[in-house]
């Protein structure tokens, strides 16, 4: 399986996260390729089925996925259940004993902070008053090799292996999209939003 996780920090709550993520029919407005997100069943928790309508080049495609599982306000996972073998999840993490509530002196010489931590504090001195950020994932895993050439209705000429090839790759932008746009759509700014990505494929 290829693994794609897409980290980074928001300063909200996290049942606020969490719910805000909950709603996937919001995503299409995040996303590149992702053009509508239309509920079949469910309210958000497991057993949800969602249909998510892509298009990309001269390529339309419906996925459809579940709702696996949810640990609010920790956790939600999902799967797609036709055409390719994948899977993901968001994950919520409360962060504890960092940024204001640290204990650090204020007479503290900022010369010797690190570029993270004087970070921090320019993106605290945006959120007073709000709560200390937490961490949020996005995770997803895949098996290219699973993916249904039966699924897609291509061009003259076109071979699926082409668009495997081409489209593949364009997961990892999405996915940093997706989760920067949803941080600042959270938080109500338009900061510079740090990821951390990490990759576990030969085609991401």
């Amino acid at each position: 399986m290829d693994e794609l996780v897409v980290r980074t920090e928001v300063y909200a709550d996290p049942e606020d996260v969490y719910d805000f993520l909950l709603d996937f029919s919001r995503y299409a407005r995040y996303s590149e390729y992702l053009r509508d997100v239309r509920t079949l069943e469910g309210d958000g928790g497991p057993g949800t089925r969602y249909a998510l309508a892509f298009a990309w080049w001269k390529v339309t495609y419906t996925a459809h996925s579940r709702v696996t599982g949810v640990e609010p306000p920790e956790w939600i996972d999902w799967e797609i259940t036709k055409d390719i073998d994948a899977d993901g999840c968001w994950r919520v993490t409360p962060k504890s004993g960092e940024g204001r509530e640290s204990g650090e002196s204020e007479g503290e010489d900022e010369s010797e902070e690190s570029g993270e931590r004087e970070r921090e504090r320019e993106v605290d001195s945006r959120n007073l008053g709000r709560p200390p950020a937490c961490k949020v994932a996005l995770e997803v895993e895949f098996d290219p090799g699973s993916a249904s050439s039966d699924a897609l209705d291509l061009p003259r000429l076109v071979s699926f292996d082409w668009v495997l090839r081409k489209a593949i790759p364009l997961i990892r932008r999405e996915a940093e999209r997706v989760v920067e746009r949803a941080v600042r759509d959270l938080e109500g700014s338009t900061r510079d939003v740090e990821l951390d990505v990490y990759v576990d494929s030969e085609r991401v």
